[in-house]
């Protein structure tokens, strides 16, 4: 079936019928960009403007409100809609299908989107979470997963990566990226495209990525998510710009728009941002659609009059498809009044009409436009990927304390143990946010993994000890997921007293604490990072007990524990739907802890931003003590992880000491296992600029590997360093610039590794 070319409805039908029964197989290979553009244009020149500006207007489909989606299958019928959102059951967009397929006059498929952010049936950890694993080839093979199960019910879209960087912890979005550190930001960027979309867009079985949200979105006031972002230009090029050209060079074939104002230009109607920098400056060739109503909201900004004004806006700015709000009245229905009125430009409008049906025609959706639901259920089920999504939660956990070497326990020394907390056994918690069509049934509490793991040999007590408070707010978001989210109310009194109780008589005491999974996200940033509720006060009262204690944080932020201190602290972030498995492995020694701090994790929320790669300032020798009450640093550094194992690095070594700004270099590195067991280091380099034409940070992370090594095992591990790792953006010259200066090189196992050299970098 090719609806590019004139033919009768009927026609279209019996082939459409004909694909749904058996399912041509994919293309080998992807379309010339020639045939692409050729089949786009045939049918631009059809269109009306009405059918273009629907093919670029997307609409939410809630099918539990009635009449949105009644109204969203009378648009789809009207070929005023080229994309839908929000939903995941095979059969219904099927029917959905057939309507645009079969009943409008053009017979264009439907391009169906979703919040594909980390898993779909089979949960994985969280972004944020997969960040601490320092492992992009893992990133890449657990979204291939998330793609996968997707393509599979008949989504062709993920709303993700969203590739923010974020240095206030207050900010709840954090938990969708990878924290603070640029380059970190960028490679995991990178390998989430690469395992949404395949080695090209419309591989079999993959899924468009859309990075979001361009840009700066994470830097905004307070934390407060939603809010203004003043950003210099230093910070944005250098800092908040590389993981999202990271994302387009990987081949990103969408873009998603930032909510808020970026010194005050809304990005959503930004032409610098999105056409001088993401078209003209970056070659980005796929398309753009706004966060959801980020269209009709250039007029909550103050940019637009109306909605015909903020229709003409966003697309003058370089958006291609408008997410239209929710319930609300879509910005780009007004387009063929604003065509007709001179505001925009027939070449404007076919601009982002062929960006969107290359899209779907790169996509097969055209010869293809159906699910085989029967296949869907056999994907949803593959045991292979609940193993990825185990691995991947085992290799983000990150070991902050362990004390006397509590951590691995062993099962045959134990008789009793408490497994104590609000999240120990909190299936909908232990996914954490973002997750609307997961399994509960399926899901592997951290009790739950650990009474599998030890079996009956062991008396295991448990309470959940106290509750954790409702949310106060809610959102479009909170709807039937959240309803069955459990909420955990208990007699606090009582419970931490049988907590305390429990404790006395175990062996050891795994105590579970964090936040519940809607305290963080979107439009869920805090004022505080103490734990909710009265979790503090159990902990607390385990410790006094002074029964050896293992405390597993469930979050997504550097939570403050009060100055407490128990033997051993992990945090497990929210590991998805085998976390639970994942755990009880890494607390009885069946995996080592690998994972390291994508964040530098402050002391208390006053330190915030904390960013590892600061300037140097005025009197840097006191930089550590810029509060009188307590240092300015970090309670655990950026890069910062411990082992069962431990780790030595000796014999650094640079291969040339001096090079062009052109040229590139070798820098080598000895990492031995001095411990007694197998396990893996994250070896992680770092760069300080000493001088040039503006002041540069500290330190600015600029390679990394994670290996296994067994006990004794020595390896040479080697890092090239060149210009792209060389040069920065400064405000002197507007530009990009490589300066002649001496660079002192650091490796080690986190952003404070103390072996270092030295070399320079001249052009003559």
């Amino acid at each position: 079936m090719k609806t590019s070319q004139p033919g009768p409805r009927a026609a279209r039908s019996t082939a459409a019928t004909q694909a749904s029964a058996q399912p041509s197989p994919p293309s080998a290979a992807p379309p010339s960009d020639a045939v692409v553009r050729a089949r786009a244009e045939a049918l631009i020149a059809r269109m009306t403007p009405e059918e273009k500006a629907g093919q670029i207007t997307q609409y939410f489909d809630f099918l539990t409100a009635q009449d949105e989606a009644k109204r969203v299958s009378t648009e789809v019928a009207a070929g005023r809609a080229g994309s839908l959102l929000f939903v995941a059951d095979p059969v219904e967009i099927n029917r959905l299908q057939r309507i645009a397929v079969e009943q409008t006059r053009l017979g264009i498929p439907l391009l169906f989107g979703y919040d594909l952010i980390h898993g779909f049936r089979t949960i994985l950890p969280v972004p944020l979470a997969m960040a601490a694993s320092w492992d992009p080839d893992l990133v890449e093979r657990a979204q291939a997963v998330a793609a996968a199960e997707a393509r599979a019910v008949g989504l062709h879209w993920a709303f993700a990566p969203m590739v923010d960087i974020a240095r206030d912890p207050r900010w709840g979005r954090m938990i969708e990226g990878a924290g603070e550190d640029p380059y970190l930001g960028a490679a995991m960027a990178a390998a989430q495209v690469r395992g949404f979309q395949g080695p090209y867009l419309g591989s079999p079985d993959r899924v468009i990525a859309g990075p979001k949200h361009f840009a700066g979105y994470g830097a905004a006031l307070g934390g407060r998510d939603y809010d203004e972002v003043n950003l210099s230009d230093n910070e944005l090029w250098n800092v908040y710009l590389p993981p999202f050209k990271a994302a387009v060079d990987a081949g990103a074939g969408n873009i998603m728009t930032a909510y808020m104002g970026l010194n005050g230009v809304p990005a959503t109607g930004n032409h610098w941002l999105l056409t001088d920098v993401l078209r003209k400056a970056w070659g980005f060739a796929g398309f753009v659609v706004t966060d959801a109503g980020a269209a009709a909201s250039l007029q909550t900004h103050g940019v637009a009059r109306d909605l015909a004004d903020a229709g003409v806006k966003a697309l003058s700015a370089g958006v291609d498809m408008e997410m239209a709000p929710p319930f609300g009245e879509a910005a780009f229905k007004t387009l063929p009044g604003a065509l007709a009125a001179g505001r925009i430009t027939t070449p404007q409008l076919d601009d982002a009409v062929r960006r969107v049906l290359e899209a779907k025609i790169r996509l097969g959706l055209f010869e293809q436009p159906y699910v085989d639901v029967a296949r869907a259920s056999e994907v949803l089920a593959d045991p292979a990927h609940r193993a990825v999504a185990r691995q991947a939660a085992e290799r983000s956990a990150v070991l902050l304390r362990n004390e006397g070497a509590l951590l691995p326990l062993d099962p045959h020394a134990l008789r009793r143990i408490a497994v104590l907390g609000p999240l120990a056994d909190a299936a909908r918690e232990t996914v954490g946010p973002w997750v609307f069509q997961q399994d509960d049934s399926e899901t592997v509490t951290v009790l739950a993994g650990i009474r599998a793991r030890l079996g009956d040999a062991v008396r295991i007590d448990t309470t959940p000890g106290v509750s954790i408070p409702a949310r106060q707010f809610s959102s479009i978001f909170e709807g039937p997921e959240h309803a069955r989210a459990p909420r955990i109310a208990v007699d606090d009194d009582a419970e931490i007293e049988r907590a305390v109780n429990y404790a006395r008589g175990a062996d050891v005491a795994i105590v579970v604490l964090g936040e519940a999974q809607i305290m963080i996200g979107e439009n869920a940033s805090r004022s505080s990072l103490d734990l909710p509720g009265r979790q503090q006060q159990l902990l607390d009262a385990v410790l006094a007990t002074a029964t050896p204690t293992v405390v597993l944080l469930m979050s997504a932020r550097p939570l403050d524990l009060r100055g407490s201190a128990p033997q051993a602290l992990m945090t497990i972030w929210y590991p998805g739907s085998q976390g639970g498995a994942a755990v009880a492995g890494l607390l009885f020694g069946d995996v080592a802890p690998g994972g390291k701090l994508p964040f530098n994790w402050p002391r208390n929320i006053g330190q915030l931003p904390l960013p590892y790669a600061r300037l140097n300032s005025h009197q840097p020798s006191s930089a550590e003590q810029r509060y009188w009450n307590e240092p300015n640093t970090p309670l655990y550094a950026f890069g910062y992880g411990l082992s069962y194992s431990s780790f030595s690095y000796a014999k650094l070594h640079i291969d040339r000491q001096k090079i062009t700004p052109a040229e590139r270099m070798s820098v080598s590195v000895e990492l031995t296992n001095t411990g007694r067991r197998v396990a893996d280091e994250v070896a992680q380099l770092y760069i300080h600029q000493r001088y040039g034409a503006s002041a540069r940070p500290v330190r600015e992370l600029k390679g990394f590997q994670r290996v296994t090594l067994a006990p004794g095992e020595t390896r040479t591990l080697r890092f090239t360093l060149g210009p792209e790792h060389l040069r920065y953006w400064t405000a002197s010259a507007r530009a990009f610039v490589h300066d002649d200066s001496v660079f002192d090189v650091f490796v080690g196992g986190d952003s404070s590794a103390s072996l270092s050299a030295s070399f320079e970098v001249c052009k003559a």
